[in-house]
């Protein structure tokens, strides 16, 4: 709605100022500047039925990036397998929930803009972290990672807040990336260079 506005003003602001020429160029930018936002703040509704409750779903569109075991230093503080899915500016950039559980912890942290693709934004971008414990008390960590272009998370998880498959856990604002750390002895699903549907790619299986 904002973004409408402002661009309301501009235009009301060239038509009292400029030549009838420029008025309609600048009508022809608003409306695809407007229809890109539109395009790119889209949310889809993908109500899914996983019974299973070690399954991981992937929490973004988007391609498989990562899938290794690091050092997790900022919550488990050692090895896990890293998966990490990178979004691109066509990609639907809301995230969901990966599992159903608890909210254990969140925390968001300042930081660069390197391109997400790259392995240091995971630790040196802006960036917010959601650690989740399932009902069986195994714990993931998913971390939302600002790219090149973005400049604002939301993320909606809150300490001891209830969670649940098909809930959105939060948006990256023109932004690009969401690792998640798991344990090492759960189950892979997905290769680099995969392509992830958010909500309904299974990425992974606890061994709980």
């Amino acid at each position: 709605m904002a973004v409408f506005v402002v661009l309301v003003v501009i235009n009301l602001i060239v038509f009292l100022r400029f030549s009838q020429l420029i008025w309609i160029l600048n009508i022809l930018l608003s409306i695809c500047t407007f229809s890109f936002v539109t395009y790119f703040f889209r949310n889809p509704s993908r109500p899914g039925e996983i019974d299973d409750q070690s399954l991981i779903i992937a929490p973004a569109d988007g391609t498989v990036v990562v899938v290794e075991p690091t050092m997790e230093d900022e919550f488990f503080k050692d090895k896990r397998i890293q998966v990490s899915i990178f979004m691109s500016v066509f990609n639907v950039h809301a995230n969901w929930y990966p599992i159903a559980g608890t909210v254990k912890y969140t925390k968001y942290h300042n930081g660069k803009y390197y391109a997400a693709y790259r392995p240091k934004s995971s630790t040196e971008n802006e960036r917010s972290t959601v650690v989740i414990e399932t009902p069986l008390k195994t714990q993931i960590l998913v971390r939302q990672i600002a790219g090149l272009l973005a400049r604002r998370i939301v993320t909606y998880a809150a300490p001891n807040k209830a969670c649940h498959l098909n809930e959105h856990m939060g948006f990256i604002k023109f932004g690009s990336r969401v690792d998640m750390f798991l344990p090492l002895d759960a189950e892979i699903f997905v290769t680099t260079g995969e392509k992830t549907i958010g909500n309904e790619t299974i990425i992974a299986r606890l061994n709980e």
